[in-house]
Order: structure tokens, then sequence, then C-alpha cells
């Protein structure tokens, strides 16, 4: 059984909720490895109903949205009655002061924002609480994998920085280790790739072992470049944490090859996450190597993921911190924070289930999943925590680098008169990979009838989609500062009424989701 440190500062406050504070994360810990599948689905259970609980009694916005929907009586014993609430329904629907405890927002908060993409910025605030539980899930996945709890750590957060939750969650999260007794030190580069580079050749040789955190296609980047210019991590122990999309095993095997990282199941793990409300879920040994029997076997495949179209993400998270409920679908999360919510349609596709249901549907296919762990190794990392899976976004947007792009920053330039007389304005937006696993973004777009273009039409239209991209999105801006012509999209022209993406009488697809 692992020893988790304990911090003996404690400072209670009386507008503060229940929470799970540093020193109380060694009887946490011990529930992590011992409690059953059964015993999660009780904590699960009791956590909701205290939470909705108290949401109704003591948020102001949340009485009034119970209210609106005709909910007047004590629903702990019906959760699946209570009202599903969105950004558009509840968030932006209330003053931001109504949505947190009591209507009051003199309690300390971390503020962090969406990129603006879909028009104006979101806010979202949360509380102390959930940096403490994004610090004991980055402890967790730390203990889970092959690095020494007594080596000197540097970490590099190569998030984006400033604003946006992944880059600042995750150096609180190790910071706070550090203070726990962990030798970590942490460097915040953001999406610098030079100052990365610079980084690993100056500083990291001072340390036994090296974190690098950041969006999956973006370290990738960085791996790459470091071995091409001679910068060899090899003599490291080396983890990789990525976060906001998913990515297939053979990238996985891909960057740990080109690195030197030799259990794939316990160093390279992805956390699934959200500005919403912070670090939600993480992927561990058993959910990787659950994913990998499972895409290697169509039927359980099928029977797993409900037949998804794109890479699904499989993670485990602790009920009493976020908690997930699959309908038609679609995911909804419950948690607490500064501005708490209950089911929540965060906009993510997926299914949930517990450690016993899952066991069960491998079973059925003739996979005795203890068993299984136990021959690769992974048994003692086991938890018995539930899992939930998330496959793709629900709103019309992709990734690039982990960064969300919508077809309207696109639309907008097509408008301009040196493009409308040659382009229909329709147009399919793809992340894809080349035959070097660097992700791009793919525009296809549509001539008019008997129109066509040539180069110097094609230049001077990528500009102007860059251009507005990067005064429309914020965090495309700074991927650009960083990664220059590399972040520009390619574009493809396509005859009138192509069937491919062009395809008449159909609602246009103004984004495809990558098998």
């Amino acid at each position: 059984m692992f020893t988790w440190h304990r911090s003996t500062a404690r400072n209670d406050r009386k507008y503060e909720h229940p929470k799970i504070l540093p020193f109380e994360t060694a009887s946490l810990a011990k529930k992590i490895y011992t409690n059953s599948s059964a015993e999660w689905s009780r904590v699960e259970q009791k956590h909701l109903q205290d939470l909705f609980e108290r949401m109704a009694h003591e948020v102001p916005a949340y009485v009034r949205f119970l209210k609106k929907n005709g909910i007047t009586r004590n629903l702990s014993k019906e959760y699946s009655s209570i009202p599903v609430m969105s950004k558009a329904n509840y968030l932006r629907a209330n003053k931001m002061t109504d949505l947190f405890w009591n209507g009051s927002m003199r309690v300390p908060q971390i503020l962090t924002s969406t990129s603006g993409s879909t028009g104006a910025p979101t806010y979202f605030a949360r509380s102390h609480m959930v940096d403490d539980q994004s610090a004991f899930i980055h402890e967790l996945i730390f203990r889970s994998s092959s690095l020494h709890e007594d080596k000197s750590t540097l970490v590099i957060v190569c998030f984006g920085m400033g604003v946006w939750i992944g880059g600042v969650i995750t150096y609180q999260a190790f910071e706070q280790m550090g203070r726990h007794g962990y030798p970590v030190s942490v460097i915040t580069p953001g999406i610098n790739k030079a100052e990365i580079l610079k980084i690993l050749t100056d500083l990291a040789p001072h340390y036994e072992q090296i974190i690098l955190a950041g969006y999956p296609p973006f370290l990738k980047d960085v791996i790459d470049e470091a071995v091409d210019q001679g910068i060899s991590l090899r003599a490291y122990r080396v983890m990789l944490l990525f976060a906001a999309e998913a990515f297939t095993d053979r990238f996985r095997k891909y960057v740990c090859e080109k690195i030197g990282i030799k259990n794939i199941l316990t160093d390279a793990i992805n956390i699934y996450g959200t500005a919403d409300i912070g670090t939600m879920a993480f992927e561990t040994p058993i959910s990787i190597f659950a994913r990998r029997l499972a895409l290697e076997n169509e039927e359980l495949s099928l029977k797993l993921f409900h037949g998804a179209t794109k890479t699904p993400t499989l993670t485990q998270f602790v009920p009493t911190f976020v908690s997930f409920e699959e309908k038609d679908g679609e995911l909804f999360l419950s948690g607490d924070s500064a501005v708490p919510l209950m089911r929540y349609a965060i906009g993510d596709n997926g299914g949930v289930y517990s450690f016993e249901e899952l066991s069960q549907i491998f079973q059925s296919h003739g996979i005795n999943l203890r068993r299984a762990a136990r021959d690769a190794g992974i048994a003692a990392q086991m938890t018995e925590l539930p899992f939930v899976y998330v496959y793709e976004r629900i709103d019309l947007s992709t990734t690039l680098y982990g960064l969300q792009i919508y077809p309207e920053t696109i639309k907008e330039v097509l408008l301009d008169e040196r493009f409308n007389g040659f382009l229909t304005g329709k147009l399919t937006l793809i992340t894809k990979y080349d035959d070097e696993h660097n992700q791009y973004l793919e525009i296809n777009l549509e001539h008019k009838p008997k129109v066509s273009t040539d180069e110097s039409f094609s230049i001077a239209l990528l500009g102007e989609i860059v251009k507005n991209l990067r005064a429309k999105n914020s965090e495309f801006r700074e991927l650009s500062d960083s990664l220059g012509e590399r972040s520009a999209p390619k574009l493809v022209f396509w005859h009138y009424e192509d069937p491919l993406y062009f395809k008449p009488g159909i609602k246009q697809k103004w984004v495809v989701q990558p098998t």
C-alpha cells in the first residue's frame, strides 16, 4: 500500500463546503484501492443526493431553475427526473453571482476562460477544492507510473498558459505535490516550442526524471524536434501526460518508442478535463489495457463503445469529485465547485460503466479482466473506480493541437468579395495526420459552377483564413505564434457538388470527425 504525504496545515473557514483537502488524502487513497465497485456506486449515490439537496437550497440560480422546470418535491430518489442544465439554459441564462453558493462571490476562486471561438468568451470559476482534487488525481497518476517518488523530477508544462485551464491547473497540481513532499520542480513554457527545447537541453540534465505535459499533437512535435536536434530523452525516466483530445494506441506507441518509454500502460496518460469544472477523469493502466483489448476485438469494441466512429478515450473517475451519467449517448456531469453543476450537458458523447459492469462485458467475450490485468503486470495499480468513455464533441467543431476550431470563423472569410465569386461558401473541416503523425487542419472548399481558381487565389484565401483565426480565436493565435506556418490549415478545392463533401440535396456537414 502506498504511503501518502500529509500536510499538517489546516485552515477552516465558515464559507467552505465539505471537501477533500490535502490532509484528508491518506484516507481517500486507501479507499481508492480497497473500495469495491458496489461500494463506489453507493458512495456516488450519496454524494449526488447530498449535492442536489444543497444546491436546491443554497444556489439561487438553481432554486429558480428547479422551480421553472416544475420541480417542487424532493427528488433524491428520482435522479433521472432532475432537469438537465447546459450553458444555454443555465450558465448564460442567469447572473454570474447567482450561480455561486449562496449567491456570493466573496469567496476565493480561480477563473479560466474558453477561447471565445463561438463569440464572447465564457468564464468559469472553480474553487480551491477542485484544485485539491486535481492534485490528488495527478498524485494517483504519478504513483501508478514507473517514476520514483524519491528522485528529482522536472515537470515541463507544455499546455497553453494564460486564461485557459490546461496549463494553470496542471501547474497547480504539481506545485501542490511539491508542497506535500515530492521532489518535484515545475517550469511553464506553455506552447513555446523553442523554449521547451532549450529547457530539455539546458535544464533537464540536472534531473533524474522528466514529465512532459501537453496536448498530444504538440508533445509529439516537441519529441520529434528534440530527437532531430540530438536531444536524447532516453537517459531519463520520462512520463507523458496528455489532455484535451483522444489519440490512438498507434500514436501512444509512436511517442513512447521515440523517447524510450518502456511501459506504455503506466507512463503515457491522457486526462479528461474541462474548463467547466477542472480535472474530471483520467486514464489508468487498467483503462488503457481494457481499451487496447477491446479495440483488438471488433465485437467487444462494438458492445463496449456502442459503435463509436472515433477512437474513444476510456478513463476512470473518483465519484466523490465528479460523477457522470449517460443518456442516449450524451454525457452529463455533476460536481461541486465555486459554481456547482448537476446533470450538466458538457457537450460530449460517450458512456459510463461501473467496474463490475465493464468486467462483465469482457467476461461475456471470454476475457477475465482481472486475470488479464495480473498477466499484464498491472494488478497492483488496478482500482474498481467507475469508468467513463468519451469519443467526440457534440458541437460542430474540430480540434487542432487541443483547441477548438469552428466553421463560422472560416465562413466569415468566404463571404469576402474577393472570394465569394468563386466559392459557394460551403466547407468541411477535418483534423488529419500526415505520414509523420503531424496533426493539421484540412479545409475542404466548394467551387461555384464552371469556376476554377489558381495558386495565387489559394495563397490569398489561406492568408485571410489564418488572419481571421488569429483575430477570433485567442488559443489559435498563441499556437500560431509558436508554430508559425505549421499551424496553417491546408486548403483542398472541389468541383461544384462533388459527392464526397458537397453532395446536393442533403444537409451540409461542416465538420467530419476522422475515423
